[in-house]
C-alpha cells in the first residue's frame, strides 16, 4: 500500500513545485512594478535593470500632487453601480433562461453572447455621436450605461451556469407551499447561487476598472477614470516610469483588495457544476 502511494505522492508534489512556479511567473511583473514604484527615476530607467537600489517615495508624492483621488472616485462609481445594475438585470434574465426557460431559448442566449462579437472600435462612433447629441460627453453616467451594457452579456451567461446547479425540487417545493416568484428568488435561489454572484459581480468589476478605450475616447477631466490617470504619465518629454509604477501600484489595490476579500466566494463560484 505504502509503494502504490509513493508514484501519486510524487506526482502530486511536482504538480505542487509546477504551480508554485506558474504563479511566480505570473506574479514577477506585479512585483517588479511594485518595486519600481520604490525608485528613483533614474534608477528605474538604468539598463540593464537594477534590483538592489535605495529606497524612495518620490514617485509616490508626485502621483498624489497630481490629485489621483477624483480619477479613483470615478473608476469606483462607475465599476460599483454599473456591477450592481448588472446583477439587478442579469439575475433574472438568467432566471428565465435556466429555471424558468423561455421559447427560443437559445436564440436569446446567442443573440447575448452576439453583442461581445462585435469589435469595441466599430461602436465607438455612434455611441460618441449619439452621446454628443444629448450632451452627456465627460459624465460618469453614461460610463455607468456602457459599462452595464459592456458586463450583462457575460454577467447572464454566468449566471444561467450557476442557476442551472439549483435542484427544481427546491423551486416546486416552493412554488406548492405558496411562495411567490420574489420570495423564491430571494429566500432559496440567492442563498444557493451567492458564490456564483460574488464571482460574477467580481469579474464585472475588474472589467469596469479596468476599462479604457471608451473612458479615453468620452471622457475629459470632470469624469477621467483612473487608467486615464495613468496615460498621463507617458507625455513628449518622455516616459516617467518610477512614477507610472507608483500610480500603477496604487491603482491596482481597490481590484487586489476586492479579490482578496470575495476569494473565497470567487473560488465556490467559479467550481459550481465542475463536480458532478
Amino acid at each position: 500500500m505504502t509503494t502504490r502511494s509513493r508514484p501519486a505522492d510524487t506526482a502530486g508534489g511536482l504538480w505542487t513545485v509546477l504551480a508554485w512556479l506558474a504563479g511566480l511567473l505570473f506574479f514577477l511583473p506585479v512585483l517588479w512594478m511594485v518595486l519600481t514604484g520604490f525608485k528613483r527615476e533614474v534608477d528605474a530607467a538604468s539598463n540593464p535593470p537594477s534590483w538592489f537600489f535605495s529606497p524612495a517615495l518620490d514617485g509616490y508624492r508626485q502621483v498624489f500632487d497630481r490629485d489621483l483621488l477624483p480619477y479613483l472616485l470615478n473608476s469606483m462609481t462607475a465599476s460599483v453601480v454599473s456591477t450592481l445594475l448588472v446583477l439587478v438585470l442579469a439575475t433574472p434574465a438568467a432566471y428565465a433562461l435556466s429555471i424558468r426557460p423561455v421559447e427560443r431559448w437559445r436564440d436569446v442566449l446567442f443573440f447575448f453572447i452576439s453583442t461581445k462579437m462585435l469589435p469595441v472600435v466599430a461602436a465607438l462612433l455612434p455611441i460618441y455621436l449619439l452621446v454628443k447629441q444629448v450632451g452627456m460627453l465627460d459624465n460618469i453616467w453614461t460610463m455607468v450605461v456602457l459599462y452595464t451594457a459592456m458586463n450583462l452579456p457575460l454577467a447572464v451567461w454566468m449566471m444561467r451556469s450557476f442557476l442551472l446547479e439549483v435542484p427544481t425540487a427546491l423551486i416546486e417545493a416552493a412554488a406548492m407551499d405558496g411562495a411567490s416568484l420574489l420570495v423564491t428568488i430571494r429566500r432559496i435561489l440567492l442563498p444557493i447561487v451567492a458564490p456564483g454572484l460574488a464571482a460574477t459581480a467580481l469579474i464585472c468589476f475588474i472589467f469596469s476598472w479596468n476599462e479604457f478605450f471608451f473612458a479615453v475616447n468620452l471622457t475629459a477631466t470632470r469624469a477621467g477614470t483612473a487608467p486615464i490617470f495613468l496615460v498621463g504619465f507617458v507625455t513628449s518629454e518622455g516616459l516617467f516610469l518610477a512614477r507610472l509604477c507608483a500610480a500603477a501600484t496604487i491603482v491596482s489595490l481597490p481590484v487586489v483588495l476586492a479579490g482578496w476579500i470575495a476569494q473565497k466566494q470567487l473560488v465556490r463560484g467559479l467550481s459550481m457544476g465542475a463536480v458532478k
